[in-house]
């Protein structure tokens, strides 16, 4: 079987875990995760949900709050004889030092078509750029930002109406096989990593807080394309009477007037007018209020 460690935090990558773990091709020896964090409104320290896997089934855990600064971490990865180590969202940058313990190499899950989309936020920036597809992608771990070796991929369509929880899901649904397929070829020598062409290199950013207030000067689509790219994550907002209002569910409709203005209402929402076309506004969350529908939003606005 084939050794694994596997390195990843948020519930994203827990179907991978529980898929290696799983597989009767693959031993999964050892996981690593972020440290413990503040959670709630009582700020109790919780664990990830990878660490609490890993603890339901006595795997043992590693929690580096740098992996790449505790030698004594990397000393017992060492001694796990890892063949591969996997990396799903762990969110720390490896050193040479680490990505050497593997006996073959660190393989990464990157939830874009590489090179499009390198760096921090791929699923939410196809969205926000209005993409018909992305997909995911294993590569062989470098030193730089998800430039190494493309070992396998898979695109998935992006419908218009998709948001960036349902194509979270969808990644997280179609990764574990990938993997597992990744790691068997790479042994069995049925896969060959191929580079990356620097041509189509296209960084995904982090989301500065600046883009997530809703600019009405834009198109429509822009904005309806924004709202789904950060559904809750943390969700595309205006203001309206000094109070921050969020935005989680639209339809570009055709229509005019002044951006920003709020030009009908319908039944099924509240049409404001963008620089091209008009946005409906079909869920809201009010600040300090729970989601509701636009159109009693607005109704009770009159009361």
């Amino acid at each position: 079987m084939i050794r694994v460690v596997f390195f990843g935090t948020p519930a994203i990558a827990l179907k991978s875990l529980e898929y290696l773990y799983n597989s009767d091709k693959i031993d999964v020896v050892g996981v690593v995760t972020q440290p413990d964090k503040p959670a709630g409104r009582g700020h109790k320290l919780t664990m990830s949900v990878i660490k609490q896997f890993a603890l339901e089934h006595d795997l043992p855990v590693f929690q580096p709050k740098s992996i790449r600064k505790e030698p004594e971490i990397q000393q017992a990865l060492k001694d796990l004889k890892p063949d591969f180590f996997v990396t799903f969202a762990f969110g720390q940058i490896l050193s040479q030092e680490v990505l050497d313990i593997p006996k073959f190499e660190t393989i990464n899950l990157h939830a874009s078509l590489l090179p499009k989309y390198r760096g921090a936020n791929p699923i939410q920036r196809a969205i926000i750029n209005g993409d018909k597809e992305t997909g995911i992608c294993t590569m062989i771990t470098e030193l730089g930002l998800d430039c190494g070796d493309v070992c396998m991929k898979e695109i998935i369509p992006i419908s218009d109406t998709m948001n960036c929880e349902e194509l979270f899901c969808t990644i997280s649904e179609l990764s574990p096989k990938l993997l597992e397929n990744t790691l068997t070829g790479l042994v069995e020598g049925t896969v060959e990593p191929l580079k990356q062409c620097e041509d189509g290199v296209c960084m995904a950013n982090k989301l500065t807080k600046e883009e997530t207030s809703i600019d009405w000067s834009k198109s429509a689509r822009e904005v309806h394309n924004l709202v789904r790219g950060i559904y809750k994550f943390p969700s595309a907002h205006f203001v309206h009477n000094d109070k921050l209002v969020k935005v989680l569910q639209t339809k570009v409709v055709d229509g005019c007037g002044k951006p920003g203005e709020f030009v009908e209402v319908t039944k099924e929402g509240i049409k404001v007018a963008c620089g091209k076309d008009c946005l409906l506004l079909i869920k809201i969350k009010p600040e300090g209020k729970g989601e509701m529908n636009a159109r009693d939003w607005y109704n009770g606005l009159k009361k």
